[in-house]
């Protein structure tokens, strides 16, 4: 792994951040364009869109990366052409569910607007085919060029047409965000081919044999990321729909989560390039994968807990920087949902962890009662508590799930909840002495010099 950390964890890090920026970009317009009912509106979708999405992705991602990484030169084309099947046939039922959804969604949050926006979302799927195909290739073969730059375009193209929008003054419809979902996926799916090409390798032939095998390997990682989608989007969805919130209580939550969001970046880097690796590790043995898990938490903990504690104590410029003063009201939510942090990288490569080492389905019973176990807390801290409610069970419900899920790694693997802290004071020795290295020309900061951490002392009565 001599360049593999520094090199994949920069790449990744900045796709991750840019995608971030560009969504704060315009978020930050949208926020001063749209009333808090709109907004509202726009959260509902977006979240109805996210869930669809990275559904859509457990199906094919982690199946594609982890039999593509380990697959020799004839595997590897019935693969790839088994996995672009089932991506085309995911996308066909997807237009089709989202299509016959539009409308009861559109009643049931009584959001008139809802309907039209998942009808051209359905389309905004198509465009999405090659998009995702070329990335995955691209991580199996441990490449993240492709990946930033396609998600730079696709994220950049939205924001910049929103800009022009915003600059123009001409006001926003919700309809045409949505359009200019699908322009800026067409952008991202262009980059996402051209960087893929030395890694594109299709039989003319389907082998129905290796459809089965990466549906049934990616059926439960499926149901765990739309679960997990949904855990996360369960108390914008109760705020949406209990009377006592409603459009208004969802805008001012989703000001507080799109700050909370920032600090995902360092978690969702780091698992893009942990599951390729540890997919890798599982043949090594418990050990290594404990290691490589306890190593990736303390790496993302280490970026954000000095974040979580600035904007825990600057709540309130953060609110008035990114939505403006009539947000206000989201200071104490935010206060509370930044705390989420502490759990998300625990929780996040949990997951990461068990789909590489081909327990899917556990991950995916985890979840699922994870999901269950949050919808009955929200409901009633929101009837309550009104919208800070939704925090305060989202909260409880992070809590109670890490206790669950270190106790199943303790007993499978080994790992030790704290060791991760453990390694937060080597990974910013570590930093300052690479940063040291660079100031003083000794090395760059893509050495070749992998770069070891010493193994925490612990202990023992």
């Amino acid at each position: 792994m001599r360049n593999y950390w520094l090199k994949s964890g920069f790449l990744s890090l900045m796709e991750k951040l840019s995608v971030q920026l560009f969504a704060f970009g315009a978020v930050f317009l949208l926020f001063r364009a749209l009333t808090k009912e709109a907004f509202g509106t726009w959260a509902i979708f977006l979240t109805i869109a996210a869930i669809i999405e990275v559904a859509r992705i457990g199906l094919l991602q982690n199946a594609l990366v982890k039999f593509l990484s380990t697959a020799d030169k004839e595997a590897y084309g019935k693969i790839s052409t088994a996995s672009l099947v089932l991506n085309i046939l995911i996308t066909v039922l997807t237009i089709t569910f989202l299509i016959l959804i539009a409308g009861p969604a559109a009643t049931f949050f009584k959001m008139p607007d809802l309907e039209v926006l998942l009808q051209i979302y359905a389309w905004t799927n198509v465009s999405l085919i090659p998009f995702f195909q070329m990335n995955y290739i691209q991580q199996a073969n441990l490449d993240f060029r492709g990946i930033f730059w396609s998600n730079f375009v696709r994220q950049g193209i939205f924001f910049g047409l929103v800009l022009g929008l915003f600059l123009a003054g001409e006001g926003f419809s919700l309809t045409e965000l949505a359009y200019f979902q699908i322009i800026a996926a067409l952008g991202g799916s262009l980059v996402a081919f051209f960087f893929a090409r030395p890694f594109l390798h299709f039989t003319k032939k389907i082998d129905f044999d290796w459809i089965n095998r990466l549906f049934q390997f990616g059926i439960y990682v499926f149901g765990t990321n739309a679960a997990t989608q949904l855990f996360k989007s369960t108390d914008k969805f109760l705020l949406g729909r209990i009377p006592v919130a409603g459009p208004v209580s969802v805008a001012l939550y989703e000001a507080a989560i799109k700050i909370t969001n920032l600090t995902d970046v360092p978690t969702f880097s780091m698992a893009s390039i942990l599951f390729p690796q540890s997919a890798r590790k599982a043949l090594e043995g418990k050990a290594a994968i404990k290691d490589l898990y306890e190593k990736a938490v303390g790496a993302i903990l280490s970026i954000m807990v000095p974040v979580i504690f600035v904007v825990f104590i600057f709540a309130k410029p953060a609110i008035l920087i990114v939505a403006g003063s009539q947000y206000l009201e989201a200071v104490p939510v935010l206060r509370v949902t930044i705390l989420f942090g502490l759990f998300i990288p625990y929780a996040v490569q949990f997951g990461t962890v068990l789909d590489s080492i081909g327990m899917p389905r556990i991950n995916f019973l985890f979840t699922a009662v994870s999901l269950v176990l949050l919808a009955v807390i929200d409901y009633f801290m929101i009837w309550g508590f009104g919208t800070i409610g939704a925090a305060y069970g989202t909260l409880a419900t992070y809590a109670i799930t890490f206790v669950a899920m270190q106790y199943f790694l303790h007993k499978k693997l080994g790992v030790n909840p704290l060791r991760p802290i453990l390694y937060i004071p080597y990974f910013y020795l570590s930093f300052f002495k690479k940063v040291h290295a660079v100031s003083t020309r000794k090395e760059t900061i893509f050495s070749k010099e992998e770069t070891e951490m010493p193994v925490p002392v612990e202990e023992t009565n």
